[in-house]
């Protein structure tokens, strides 16, 4: 993906810092195992389990001391192609807002390693990026992207882009309002309802991340070839089913949360194609 070197201001640089422990007792790998297992198998966000557990033990929330960012010249490349993205996101956003006569507020971006605090909890680079809707930030450790081509088998900085543009998905849901509806209607649902409701989420964030490729290849010629199948393998990859079945054999699909790997697909292709948002309400129309 050929970005045009314009970088997004919104970039939060932690990478620096590192995480002080808070009062007595400590979370272990106990509580990290509870924290992922609750957001793939019942859609929760694990940084708040993560916050709730350490309540639970009697711990003081932890505390960040900043330090000097030390990083590799690959690393530092990395970050300039998410500032590009982020900024990229940014331009296009701002448009379809103003087009439908809303003003886009721009997330911010955290780079961070290992943890780090935010609005909904601590933050763990096991749970991969993620978006918190309470203080408007992308949490993103950039190791995820080697953990992408690695374990994942999905190269090439598509799909990183593509990662980073889901994640954005949900900042646009959040100002939109949709989240805050969801989640609504999830405390008052059963578990298999409440993670039809976060697949649909999900897979609406999937399909805002296309409409971004469509008008950004169409304005500023982001594509090069391969790109697309590139992202498409990426969320085949990270695909509920995928995942559970390289877990242990088999997939339930009453616990899926993000949607399958076929659902990833078409939602991105469907918002890729269309350059709508409109063609992206996940919730009337069939996943």
């Amino acid at each position: 993906m050929r970005m045009d070197g314009d970088e997004s201001s919104n970039i939060e640089d932690r990478r620096g810092s590192r995480m002080i422990p808070g009062g007595r007792g400590g979370l272990g790998l106990g509580g990290i195992v509870i924290a992922l297992a609750a957001s793939y198998f019942l859609g929760i966000d694990p940084s708040v389990v993560l916050n709730g557990l350490s309540m639970l033990e009697g711990r003081q929330p932890a505390r960040t001391e900043a330090g000097p960012v030390q990083a590799s010249p690959a690393e530092e490349a990395q970050k300039r192609f998410v500032a590009q993205v982020l900024r990229d996101t940014e331009v296009t956003w701002q448009a379809v807002f103003r087009q439908a006569g809303r003003e886009y507020a721009e997330p911010r971006l955290v780079l961070f390693r290992d943890a780090t605090q935010t609005a909904c909890g601590q933050g763990q680079a096991a749970m991969g990026p993620f978006y918190c809707p309470a203080d408007q930030r992308v949490y993103l450790d950039l190791d995820f992207f080697d953990e992408l081509e690695r374990r994942f088998k999905a190269p090439g900085n598509a799909a990183q882009a593509y990662v980073i543009a889901h994640e954005v998905g949900h900042h646009v849901q959040n100002l939109l309002g949709i989240s805050e509806k969801v989640q609504r209607a999830r405390q008052s649902a059963g578990e298999k309802e409440g993670n039809a409701l976060s697949v649909r989420l999900e897979l609406q964030a999937d399909c805002l991340a296309g409409v971004w490729v469509h008008h950004a290849n169409q304005q500023r010629k982001v594509l090069e070839a391969g790109d697309i199948e590139r992202v498409l393998g990426a969320a085949s990859a990270i695909g509920d089913d995928t995942l559970q079945k390289n877990a242990r054999g088999y997939a339930t699909p009453d616990s899926f949360t993000h949607g399958s790997s076929a659902q990833r697909q078409k939602w991105f292709r469907t918002g890729f194609d269309a350059g709508d948002i409109r063609q992206c309400d996940s919730f009337k129309r069939g996943v």
